[in-house]
């Protein structure tokens, strides 16, 4: 009888959360909701003096971009952006400055990326990655035998 040496792997998509990622990102997602919409009322109070031929506000709020994740140090956040829309020839537009138009990334992910492989990925020494990542006194990053 042969023995099966197969490992099986699990699929990144059945694996579960841990609780306090969970927390965060629920807090990071409704933190950036409310700051996104915050900077969204200050910009159409901004143009509220603004009306057409017919007396109605021509900047005006008109439901929401479609939902997208931006990939944090947390993990993946899903982020709905105000719509506004321009009632005249359309020349006024509101670009949020807390979430930019196209990034899918925080900028200090896309900064760590290309820094992770020399660091780590190549030689094998994850100490000054992780330290990166997690800060340097994150307990588990110094080596057993290196700790004094």
């Amino acid at each position: 009888m042969k023995e099966n040496t197969v490992i099986a792997f699990r699929n990144p998509a059945d694996f579960q959360e841990e609780p306090l990622t969970e927390v965060l990102q629920a807090g990071a997602r409704k933190l950036l909701a409310q700051a996104v919409e915050a900077e969204a009322a200050l910009f159409l109070d901004a143009y509220a003096v603004l009306v057409d031929d017919a007396g109605r506000r021509r900047v005006v709020r008109n439901g929401y971009l479609p939902e997208r994740a931006i990939q944090t140090g947390i993990g993946p956040v899903s982020v709905r952006q105000p719509r506004v829309r321009d009632r005249g020839d359309g020349a006024i537009r509101f670009t949020s400055a807390i979430l930019p138009r196209y990034p899918r990334r925080t900028k200090s992910l896309e900064d760590l990326l290309p820094w992770l492989y020399p660091e780590g990925i190549s030689s094998g020494d994850f100490s000054e990655a992780l330290a990166a990542l997690l800060g340097t006194q994150a307990p588990g990053l110094r080596h057993p035998r290196s700790a004094g």
